[in-house]
């Protein structure tokens, strides 16, 4: 059984394939790309894309769309400016083909960015060379850098180098299971793609993941986070209290025949249910999946703990909770056998066996 949402804050950027429209005066709006990021490429306010295609706010585009990018004609170059012309054509030339041996012949020390997701700046580079190694699009490193023409670049500048992930949906997988192995909010995913985010997904369909570019800082979300020193003779400390009393009626299962996410553990109807840690609500409503009323918290270094089969929820997104407060009643909502809670912990977007992380005895 799989489930999650997790919120995140996404700089969504045009796709690694999309046509920069800088000189385009029809655009073919590609995956993931949005107004204002067309037009910034296009350097044509949004506002003047929008009228001259007649788009309604909140001026969202679609996947395919042709969009006219009105433009102003230019004056026809006058015989004095010629040489002029000419000259800036044989300097825009050299400065291409410096680009090109720049991008060939890295400078020495220069670290391979091929996979790397953020780049310092050594003497000699250019934005065009880092993004030739680094096989990102030029305009897409300078859209999440922030940088404007001519997109000069500093000496010791680190560069966040933006990367589109591919996900291949497998038999039993759900929208909400993926965002939550990706650390990635579904509607941003849906939007990527092009999807209704309210859809369910289908087995073998090829997903577009957005890259989280900047995670929140309080309870950040660390994918890799470093591992915790512990003592070979201290016994292990519990991470979480039991978010309630009662038996548990089926456990964790993460690679047997019977998958099973988390805990089920039976409790009368409108038992209390208690965050099993501190921290902050990502996620408080309706799954209409598998798991009804739910209740995701991010704890922080990558730990997530969430509340399945409410029958009420009682904190909303955003909230910042203690530990044993209050987030929700026992219900039998969502796939329930009965009156009880389904109860997950995960970390850095892998499911763990709550038993591991609680004390012995609810």
């Amino acid at each position: 059984m799989r489930n999650g949402l997790i919120a995140g804050v996404l700089l969504m950027s045009a796709p690694a394939y999309a046509a920069a429209p800088e000189d385009e005066k029809v655009h073919v709006v590609a995956a993931g790309e949005t107004l204002g990021g067309i037009a910034n490429r296009a350097k044509v306010s949004a506002g003047a894309i929008a009228r001259a295609n007649k788009l309604k706010e909140p001026y969202v585009v679609r996947l395919g769309q042709k969009l006219t990018i009105p433009r102003e004609a230019k004056p026809a170059a006058k015989p004095a400016a010629l040489a002029v012309s000419a000259d800036t054509s044989a300097k825009k030339a050299a400065r291409t083909a410096s680009r090109v041996i720049e991008a060939r012949t890295p400078p020495a020390g220069a670290s391979s960015p091929e996979t790397e997701t953020s780049h310092k700046v050594l003497e000699g580079e250019t934005l065009g060379g880092i993004a030739a190694r680094a096989k990102v699009p030029r305009v897409l490193i300078a859209e999440a850098n922030g940088l404007q023409p001519p997109f000069d670049v500093r000496v010791g500048q680190v560069l966040r180098l933006p990367r589109t992930r591919h996900h291949e949906v497998k038999s039993g997988e759900t929208g909400f299971s993926i965002s939550l192995d990706y650390a990635v909010a579904w509607e941003q995913i849906a939007l990527a793609n092009n999807l209704d985010p309210h859809a369910p997904v289908k087995v073998g369909q090829d997903l577009l993941i957005p890259t989280l570019l900047d995670p929140p800082t309080v309870g950040a979300r660390t994918l890799t986070p470093p591992p915790r020193p512990v003592a070979a003779a201290t016994p292990k400390a519990p991470r979480f209290a039991w978010p309630l009393s009662g038996p548990v009626r089926r456990g964790y299962d993460g690679a047997g025949s019977d998958y099973h996410d988390g805990v089920d553990i039976t409790a009368p109807k409108g038992t209390t249910v208690r965050a099993a840690a501190p921290g902050t609500v990502t996620f408080a409503g309706r799954e209409k999946d598998q798991f009804g009323n739910l209740v995701v918290l991010d704890h922080g270094d990558g730990w997530f703990t969430a509340y399945g089969f409410l029958s009420r929820v009682t904190v909303k997104e955003g909230a910042k909770v203690a530990a044993g407060e209050r987030v929700g009643l026992v219900g039998d909502t969502g796939l329930a056998k009965g009156s009880e809670l389904h109860f997950e912990v995960r970390q850095g977007g892998k499911p763990v066996d709550p038993l591991g992380e609680l004390p012995k005895a609810p």
